[in-house]
């Protein structure tokens, strides 16, 4: 920019800021025009749809078992075009684009999502993930400085409604569906919850809803009668109907005071969590598919070599067996999901794992382990969803 640029556009705001009195006055600005419905009649406002040119989730999600003793496994991957369920998913607050709402172009930040979250169900089910214009990260810190709206309500919740309908109309045909959100995709998917399906003839055919990165409010005690009405919590991988909710924490960093997940307010209230490595309770293995080079749904925290000596791994995931655990607990602060890194700095496998959310060297404790919630227990999520859509079926044959 050049001097005289810069000094006319000065001089230009100081004549601009002097009063003006002969002006004439200047007509009030006029409303921007609301926002159009998407098309979803559109394949380009889909990344995965059954039939979908260039589907983002036709992905390599070939990875690399990393046993304690440092021995390398490779796992294949394929998907079951022939499920007999849908899974829907909606996406978590991942757009860069630089406006409070994204836009419905794909970026690498949606592509990436798509890997680390959801592709990988396709071994179970037939995937749908709509576009939709969400709140963007810059929405999101602007949203949190106290800058007004929500994570549940608005452009965002209507494009995934209309999607939502559009799916229902055009792509179900009386198919059990399950819901996979994460963040503002489970915030979405909640709202989309108590306002399509709760307590109406479409929750027969809801095998589950995913909706970890959120908080679900329940009764003290009880596992229904919060957040939804007739939806209660997953307590088994043989119950149907059901929803799985957790927010995940190390448990080294549990929840400060300060936690963005696991708080409710009302003395009689609590967040739910079920534990996708034991529903019914206790501790059990987490089965993360984690990426080789530590990228999480924002952002790549290099990890430390997988195994020493370092040895190539060409696969882009990795599996760590029996390093991982998780259980529901509570603390003053918040009810949470508890994970529990099994170290062994002395073996030939690394002895942690990355997904802090945080910068140079800083772990911003509110946020948990918020980055990789579903990585770690993606394998145990699609277990589930494969045994709750046997037991659907086998229900509905009976029927």
């Amino acid at each position: 920019m050049s001097k005289l640029f810069v000094i006319a556009a000065l001089a230009a705001g100081v004549i601009f800021a002097q009063p003006a009195p002969q002006a004439a006055p200047q007509p009030a600005p006029q409303p921007a025009p609301a926002p159009q419905p998407n098309d979803y009649s559109d394949a380009k406002s889909w990344l995965c749809r059954p039939g979908l040119h260039n589907d983002a989730c036709d992905v390599d999600l070939t990875t690399t078992v990393i046993a304690a003793d440092g021995k390398l496994t490779p796992e294949k991957w394929t998907a079951d075009a022939n499920a007999p369920v849908d899974c829907f998913y909606v996406y978590p607050t991942v757009s860069t684009d630089p406006t409070p709402f994204s836009d419905m172009i794909p970026d690498a930040a949606e592509l990436n999502v798509i890997r680390q979250q959801f592709a990988r169900f396709g071994s179970v089910c037939r995937r749908y993930a709509p576009m939709y214009r969400q709140v963007t990260l810059v929405g999101l810190g602007r949203l949190l400085a106290g800058g007004g709206g929500s994570l549940d309500h608005g452009l965002q919740y209507d494009d995934v409604r209309d999607a939502w309908r559009f799916y229902l109309e055009h792509d179900n045909h009386g198919r059990p569906f399950v819901l996979i959100g994460h963040s503002q995709g489970s915030f979405i998917l909640a709202e989309l919850i108590r306002q399509e399906i709760d307590g109406k003839p479409l929750q027969a055919r809801m095998v589950s809803a995913i909706l970890p990165g959120t908080t679900i409010a329940v009764p003290r005690g009880k596992d229904v009668g919060g957040a939804f009405q007739h939806v209660p919590i997953c307590r088994s991988a043989f119950q149907t109907g059901c929803v799985i909710v957790y927010a995940s924490f190390r448990s080294t960093i549990p929840p400060p005071a300060n936690t963005r997940f696991g708080k409710v307010t009302g003395p009689d209230m609590v967040a739910a969590c079920a534990n996708p490595a034991a529903l019914g309770g206790g501790s059990g293995e987490l089965h993360a598919y984690l990426a080789r080079d530590g990228r999480s749904i924002v952002g790549t925290t290099p990890p430390k070599p997988w195994v020493t000596p370092e040895q190539p791994i060409d696969t882009p995931w990795v599996s760590v067996p029996g390093m991982l655990t998780a259980r529901c607990a509570s603390n003053e602060n918040a009810t949470y999901l508890e994970v529990t890194v099994h170290a062994d700095p002395s073996g030939p496998r690394a002895s942690d794992i990355v997904g802090d959310l945080g910068a140079s060297g800083q772990i911003a404790a509110d946020w948990g382990l918020h980055l990789v919630d579903v990585n770690l227990a993606m394998g145990n999520l699609v277990h589930i969803v494969g045994e709750q859509t046997k037991v659907w079926l086998a229900a509905s044959t009976r029927h």
